[in-house]
């Protein structure tokens, strides 16, 4: 029996095995004992197996697979529900095993028969259900099934359809909160002053409601109308927000936070553990802000759409994002956004090598080359280096919505020409907020501040020039609770950071 089981399976079966092993013995005795009748029987045991090989491989039968999955994304440690219908589309009889592959990620993959015993209408099917505790996207299926001929005697597995991407969200986490909405309301709307002393031509009316004050009756509309009229002299305008989100590969591949997963098994992301904390914080502002009826803006580095090079995108030219239905298009938008820009060579070697045994103590060299896979965001982008960061690009984009809300900046690691770059645009917002993730220090580290660490010196100084810039910034790890982050805002005052703002808006003189 161990000799059987080595056998190769996708060829024949135990049974088609051992009539080709009759075969041979058969053979062996026509020979010796001279016996013809011993002769066709060996013919005809060779070839039975054959013939039923040649058959399960041409005459294959064709299904039709639909695959939904409930609900269609799904966020991070969540579990959604997998429904199979499988149909045939040609004339064929018999039990057919199937099995949908999954990434590894998912576990095994799960076995069925075909047709299940409830098939209806010629239909079968199947539930089960997925989990995954990263984000991004993941090719669910194909489904395979392995065919047999009538008389068992060989096999044959091939894929029935092409499979389906499951999108993976993060997931948001919930925020406390804190004065970031500054003057407006708790539902998320502020009211703003029309007209300062309004005239009879240019005077807005409405009917009077229960509890208007009777000074703000107007009575000349009230004699045309009929009935009471009072003054319009406010208006609800909807907030805004910009997030700033930082993607760039430099700022997130330098220190304990370059151990990139770029091939985890089954997903193919260029990230970090601190770009993994900048897009759950992402995520969970935006629905934090979202909830308090808060129309977004999502922008990179550079001032273009945040996620104008993420596959998982619904529209990667879209960049503003309102509502229920804009939330769902930033957290499919951060499914599967990663690190880009200028690459180290070590990521391509680190997807090629992936099980070598050099690959851990490899080194990562500068490459002034970009991977294939990252030509397309080079056309769409043109030329990036670090002398556009923050240029004016941004600025311009800022300044079209000049003070009509916060300002949040989701950072890695800057240097201070870039902070320098990145200070006057607190000027564009209502409150300015720049969360800086850094790589931890060590005890060591920090009892060596002053003298032999000048990365953490250079931290304390980019953070420095943000803050005399007008932003209310913080420096947080990949380690840190983005609720501690979130919260060290109000820690000290808003009024700080307004304050500053304000005095970039008089013209105080910002390094850059």
């Amino acid at each position: 029996m161990a000799l059987v089981d080595r056998l190769p399976k996708h060829l024949f079966t135990s049974r088609g095995w051992g009539l080709l092993a009759a075969g041979v013995v058969s053979l062996v005795c026509a020979y010796i004992m001279g016996r013809r009748d011993l002769l066709t029987l060996a013919v005809f045991l060779f070839i039975l197996p054959l013939v039923a090989l040649a058959g399960v491989r041409v005459l294959k039968p064709k299904f039709q697979v639909y695959r939904e999955f409930n609900p269609s994304t799904v966020e991070t440690s969540t579990a959604t529900t997998v429904r199979l219908a499988v149909a045939r589309s040609t004339f064929s009889t018999g039990h057919v095993i199937m099995e949908e592959q999954l990434p590894p990620r998912f576990g095994d993959p799960p076995a069925f028969r075909f047709p299940a015993r409830s098939a209806t209408g010629g239909t079968s099917r199947y539930e089960y259900h997925l989990r995954s505790g990263k984000r991004g996207q993941f090719r669910i299926g194909p489904v395979t099934a392995e065919f047999s001929d009538p008389f068992g005697l060989s096999l044959r597995r091939h894929a029935i359809d092409d499979g389906d991407l499951l999108t993976v969200t993060p997931a948001a986490v919930e925020l406390p909160v804190t004065g970031l909405a500054g003057a407006r309301g708790n539902d998320g709307v502020t009211a703003t002053r029309i007209r300062a002393n309004p005239s009879d031509d240019d005077i807005m009316t409405r009917e009077y409601r229960h509890g208007d004050p009777m000074r703000r009756v107007h009575w000349p509309a009230t004699a045309r109308h009929g009935q009471l009229m009072v003054r319009q002299e406010e208006s609800v305008t909807t907030p805004e927000a910009t997030i700033i989100l930082d993607q760039r590969f430099a700022a997130f591949a330098s220190g304990s936070g370059s151990v990139f997963s770029s091939h985890d098994d089954d997903s193919d992301l260029v990230t970090s553990p601190n770009f993994e904390w900048v897009v759950t914080a992402a995520m969970s502002i935006s629905a934090h802000l979202a909830e308090r009826n808060y129309s977004l803006r999502v922008l990179d580095a550079f001032g273009s759409p945040a996620f104008i090079r993420s596959p998982s995108a619904p529209d990667p030219g879209v960049e503003e994002f309102s509502g229920v239905a804009g939330l769902h298009a930033i957290a499919e938008g951060l499914a599967a956004i990663e690190l880009s820009g200028p690459k180290h060579h070590w990521v391509d070697h680190h997807r090629a090598g992936e099980n070598s045994p050099e690959h851990s103590r490899r080194t990562p060299e500068p490459s002034g080359s970009m991977p294939n896979r990252f030509s397309g965001a080079s056309e769409v982008y043109g030329q990036e280096n670090v002398d556009s960061v923050f240029d004016d690009r941004l600025m311009d984009k800022l300044a079209a919505h000049r003070l009509r809300g916060p300002l949040l900046a989701l950072l890695g690691n800057l240097t201070l020409a870039e902070a320098k770059a990145l200070a006057p645009a607190a000027g564009y917002g209502a409150n300015a907020f720049a969360i800086v993730v850094t790589d931890p220090q060590s005890s060591t580290e920090s009892r060596n501040h002053d003298f032999r660490n000048p990365d953490s010196r250079n931290k304390d100084d980019v953070l420095e020039t943000l803050r005399q810039g007008g932003w209310k910034a913080v420096s947080v790890t990949s380690k840190t609770p983005l609720t501690a982050a979130w919260s060290a805002f109000d820690e000290g005052g808003l009024l700080v950071a307004a304050s500053a703002a304000m005095d970039v808006r008089r013209g105080a003189a910002v390094p850059r």
